[in-house]
């Protein structure tokens, strides 16, 4: 082989052998494990479970089911609901759930799909109300989750800042009811009616139901396209077989 050959055949060897090194390294990739995401929830009975021997509720099995149906590991990280929502929305490809999806939210996450209806109404002891007018003129404080849907809903109904009593870690507002520390209760239903029966058996009065928002499974604004239309499509797979109903079920026998 004449120098001239030797000096015109280098190049090519040099292109090959990074063309063989991007091969494999795209070989490696296609063949990785996807990415653990983190998946945020709350304890917020029945719909999620933190620490609870049939799973993570409701909302928490659907899920983590779509998760592993749509091949994503998933991580259940728990933090104050407040912080938790901050935290999702800031970063990148993190998952929220049970996440209402409200106008103050609208903005802030990438809205999957949704799980299930939310009925919400206030709940007292003394005297049952028919409208967030009454509400307002009646209780002197309103317990609601901080940094809950209902805390929003209340402040955009109206109601002033000294009526509404957000909850912190640790507090029960069923036990805050039953001690005077609260007039009423403006949350979920099935919450409600499901966490009551395990703390007296004095009888709850309900108003007519005053807002519904679906909850949902939310990821952070910054999401990734295809986590987001695979996670969709998992939940309505789950829906169509069936499946979200037997999970409810589990949790809320009828």
């Amino acid at each position: 082989m004449s120098p001239t050959q030797r000096v015109l055949n280098a190049p090519s060897k040099a292109l090959y052998r990074v063309c063989l090194l991007l091969a494999l390294l795209a070989a490696r990739a296609a063949s990785a494990e996807p990415p653990v995401i983190e998946l945020h929830i709350l304890d917020a009975p029945p719909l999620t479970f933190v620490d609870d021997p049939r799973g993570y509720g409701i909302v928490g099995d659907v899920a983590v089911a779509a998760m592993a149906k749509a091949g994503y590991p998933v991580k259940i990280h728990v933090l104050p609901w407040a912080r938790a929502q901050k935290h999702v929305s800031e970063e990148h490809d993190h998952l929220i759930t049970p996440l209402s999806r409200i106008p103050g939210r609208e903005n802030r996450f990438t809205w999957i799909a949704s799980i299930m209806p939310m009925e919400r109404a206030f709940f007292s002891l003394e005297q049952r109300v028919d409208s967030f007018a009454q509400a307002r003129d009646t209780f002197h404080k309103i317990g609601v989750g901080l940094g809950s849907a209902q805390e929003e809903i209340l402040r955009t109904e109206g109601f002033r800042d000294d009526q509404i009593y957000p909850l912190a870690i640790g507090e029960n507002p069923a036990q805050l009811l039953l001690m005077g520390r609260i007039d009423a209760w403006f949350n979920g239903v099935p919450e409600s009616r499901y966490i009551w029966p395990k703390v007296s058996k004095r009888k709850l009065l309900m108003s007519p139901v005053g807002s519904n928002a679906d909850l949902y499974l939310a990821c952070s604004k910054q999401c990734s396209p295809k986590m987001v239309d695979d996670l969709r499509k998992a939940v309505d797979a789950l829906r169509a077989e069936g499946a979200i109903k037997r999970i409810h079920d589990v949790y809320l026998p009828r």
